[in-house]
């Protein structure tokens, strides 16, 4: 009689982690090296939030009143909201570009965990957000822009900001895999941020708003994240607006990388 032979043992649950988080760094790794090859991309990616402070500084600035605190300090959190929000829709249009370009074929081909590709691509934008940060800061200080509080309020202001783009990042992502195509990514990403980010508190206070959508920028996540950021800046830090920043950035997380995760599987 033949031999019986049995089943190759199921890798663990640690095992599998361990897979993942290993070929997630590959993937970041190999999307960091590519970024770091266009030139332009990064040029562009510091010129832009230079554009909107300077703009906004000195061409409204001075039309925008915003009691006791000068408009560098009132400006500098929201521009780094919204730039954040702004560079974590690139997420979805580099899987889209992978997506035509068939390297997501190629991925697919390889024993690698499923999640690996997106998580990669996460991770490496998260490294050109914090360049953009600290790009905006520096411009900041630049322009009159100060940190008022103590070093761990200051410290907690770049890196509320970054995390306030990884939800919007997997949202990108399940854009990115659904449409598949790089231009349609582009608008459909900036069709549904541009109102979120402008009828919020990141360039005028929300008290100044028409009636119409005074109520719905009161309670966008971008204002409460918004006014979570310059509250710790101004170092008068609000624990909830904090909580509720941190609240709905690991809902729209969840939600958002389980669906990413489950359409990736069926392209």
């Amino acid at each position: 009689m033949a031999a019986v032979t049995s089943a190759p043992p199921r890798p663990t649950s640690a095992a599998r982690l361990r897979w993942m988080v290993t070929d997630s760094a590959l993937m970041a790794k190999r999307n960091l090296r590519r970024t770091s090859r266009r030139f332009e991309y990064i040029v562009f990616l510091a010129i832009q939030p230079v554009m909107f402070i300077l703009l906004f500084n000195y061409v409204f600035g001075g039309a925008i009143a915003t009691g006791d605190v000068s408009y560098a300090d009132f400006l500098i959190p929201g521009i780094l909201v919204q730039t954040v929000l702004f560079t974590a829709m690139n997420t979805g249009t580099g899987l889209a570009e992978d997506l035509n370009q068939g390297m997501i074929d190629r991925y697919r081909s390889l024993p690698m965990s499923r999640i690996a590709v997106i998580a990669g691509r996460i991770t490496a934008d998260v490294a050109t957000i914090v360049f953009a940060v600290a790009i905006m800061i520096a411009v900041g200080y630049v322009i009159g822009f100060r940190l008022h509080g103590n070093l761990l309020e200051s410290l907690a202001v770049p890196v509320l900001s970054v995390i306030v783009a990884i939800p919007f990042m997997w949202v990108s992502a399940t854009l990115g895999v659904m449409v598949r195509n790089v231009e349609t990514m582009q608008s459909a990403g900036f069709l549904w941020l541009f109102p979120l980010t402008f009828i919020s508190s990141a360039f005028v206070p929300v008290e100044s708003m028409h009636p119409v959508v005074r109520g719905f920028a009161r309670e966008n996540p971008v204002t409460i994240a918004v006014n979570a950021v310059r509250g710790l800046a101004l170092g008068i830090p609000d624990a909830t607006d904090i909580w509720k920043t941190l609240a709905w950035s690991l809902a729209i997380t969840v939600v958002a990388a389980t669906i990413a995760v489950n359409r990736y599987r069926k392209v």
